[in-house]
């Protein structure tokens, strides 16, 4: 894999050239000084002076010897913390604030390639949903999955030349708050043809999915042909996409091919494999989900290289679920 390869999938890249099928974006370039705040963790944990009281959460300081150690920053005696002063970032805050109320209300917020889905529990909604610049930044303070943007985006690449890309961008996507899980899929790209399409929740059984399935891969390979294979200039990679109730298709996210990118269903030396034939597979009954993965950490980021915990317990899964098969048969 090569870094241009790698930066074709940042989103402030892609989205322009496909923004008509894709979700409605508004990107931000990032200051350093925001960067900056994102990779600090040598102090508390302070969220950025709001310029509007009523966008404001409380600024939590947060003690890295004293993880339990909650207190508002309400006129404290302390020190320590009158010398502690909150970062800002008004212009920043200001744009932020136009975006969200141009887009609705509420916005799904990510950097370059990734967004914060690790750190959701911290939100009052659970989600990504986000109304405020506070909120964004509880987001993006809280997640460890983006330090693969922030210093790792380049790790397999053969030319790498630099830890982090020179710029970074903040896209905040339009929220919408019916959106089915089940309806999303990734799709695998090698060689400009699409070889294989994986259910992209798989932690679940969609019976209705069993039944669409042939349909749905017919609109998904037409959408390729007519949208994407001409307009992407990669030879490998991959992409989401997302169907609408009226089954219109919406490009959700590129990623490269192998890497930092999970296949799902599928693993890469399989899809490696493929030629001619687009192999299709979702989770076809209620024993083929992937079991144990109800975690809080997003199935994207969990670690499954070779030898990793979950590389082994998804293999013993996989030859459990096997054995049930031939038992049943």
């Amino acid at each position: 894999m090569k870094e241009e390869e790698v930066n074709r999938c940042q989103i402030q890249e892609w989205y322009p050239i496909f923004k008509s099928s894709s979700i409605k974006t508004l990107i931000h370039e990032l200051p350093e000084s925001f960067v900056h705040y994102l990779l600090d963790d040598s102090g508390p944990f302070l969220l950025p002076v709001s310029i509007s009281n009523e966008d404001a959460l409380p600024n939590r300081v947060v003690h890295p010897e004293e993880e339990e150690d909650y207190q508002l920053k309400e006129g404290s005696d302390d020190e320590s913390e009158q010398s502690t002063s909150p970062p800002s970032f008004p212009e920043l805050e200001s744009d932020v604030k136009h975006s969200i109320r141009n887009l609705g209300g509420s916005v799904f917020p990510k950097l370059n390639w990734s967004a914060p889905k690790d750190s959701a529990w911290i939100s009052p909604t659970g989600t990504l949903k986000c109304s405020s610049f506070s909120e964004i930044a509880l987001l993006f303070r809280s997640s460890d999955s983006l330090v693969h943007d922030l210093c790792r985006a380049y790790d397999s690449c053969a030319d790498k030349t630099s830890s982090r890309p020179s710029r970074f961008f903040l896209a905040l996507r339009k929220w919408y708050p019916s959106l089915r899980p089940e309806m999303e899929f990734r799709c695998f790209v090698r060689n400009r043809d699409l070889v294989g399409i994986s259910q992209r929740e798989v932690t679940t059984f969609y019976p209705a999915l069993v039944e669409k399935k042939e349909s749905l891969q017919a609109i998904i390979r037409e959408f390729f042909v007519d949208h994407v294979r001409s307009s992407f200039e990669s030879e490998n990679y991959t992409f989401d996409v997302y169907f609408t109730r009226n089954e219109t298709v919406k490009i959700l996210d590129f990623n490269p091919w192998g890497a930092f990118t999970l296949p799902l269903l599928f693993d890469w030396e399989e899809l490696e494999e493929q030629t001619d034939e687009v192999e299709f597979r979702i989770v076809e009954s209620r024993r083929a989900v992937r079991p144990g993965l109800k975690t809080a950490v997003p199935f994207d980021y969990l670690d499954t290289s070779p030898g990793s915990g979950w590389d082994l317990f998804l293999r013993n899964a996989d030859q459990e679920l096997q054995q049930q098969t031939r038992d049943d048969g």
